[in-house]
């Protein structure tokens, strides 16, 4: 199953990828910098940039990338049960890309209609690519 996360919602992308993988599908999501998180831009920054400074240990962790498709991975980690051996074996058949390799161009993608910013008609919003780039990824 390859999904582009072009205009979806990060946190409803994740949730149908995650059950995808605990079903036993292969999950690819492509252009994963242009998902989008709901809600306000100054808040969403404030809050993330909050949990990646404050939280844990700098020698310990937890360490939390800033690339957007490690980023989403992570958000479709925190829908598994990444501790038990069937999350485990369903978080390693999800793969994130930034843009679309050259293995899936020309391939039929699908997408999630109730993900859709335009179908939800959101206003407030910010693409992952524009958070990462303030909570210091290097790209």
């Amino acid at each position: 199953m390859i999904i582009d996360a072009t205009d979806l919602v990060a946190g409803r992308l994740a949730a149908v990828a995650a059950k995808q993988a605990l079903l036993g599908n292969k999950v690819d999501i492509i252009n994963c910098e242009n998902a989008v998180i709901s809600g306000k831009r100054n808040h969403i920054i404030a809050d993330y940039h909050h949990n990646i400074t404050t939280r844990g240990t700098p020698g310990h962790g937890p360490f939390i990338s800033r690339m957007p498709d490690r980023f989403l991975r992570r958000i479709i980690r925190g829908m598994l049960p990444h501790k038990d051996n069937k999350g485990i074996n369903a978080f390693k058949r999800i793969m994130c890309y930034i843009g679309t390799p050259k293995e899936f161009e020309g391939k039929k993608t699908e997408t999630v209609k109730n993900a859709d910013i335009k179908e939800r008609q959101l206003v407030k919003f910010i693409r992952l690519s524009e958070l990462c780039k303030h909570l210091g990824a290097i790209q």
